[in-house]
């Protein structure tokens, strides 16, 4: 894996992780009974969007290390999926 490979790994898993927490802890407008006109109730009051962001860059960053781990130790590689024998195998050759 190279640097750009891990760089767009960390990229997807960092927004695949900040779209799982998001709604973590929403405070909605009608939760707090408070709706503004105009607005739908399901509006976010308080989002805490700052702190997510930082949970979510720790969590990518140890899930990322976790899946590069597996990639650079070869314990899964991709002739591991390759269920219709599309790929050559490099070790063959």
């Amino acid at each position: 894996m190279g640097v750009t490979s891990g760089l767009v790994l960390y990229a997807v898993l960092w927004f695949l992780t900040f779209l799982t927490v998001l709604p973590i802890r929403v405070k909605t407008q009608g939760d707090l009974g408070d709706v503004v006109p105009g607005t739908h109730a399901g509006a976010p009051e308080h989002h805490y969007l700052k702190q997510k962001a930082w949970i979510t860059t720790g969590l990518a960053a140890v899930l990322w290390a976790v899946i590069a781990t597996i990639i650079f130790s070869g314990a899964i590689t991709l002739n591991d999926f390759d269920w219709f024998d599309s790929i050559p195998d490099p070790q063959s050759e």
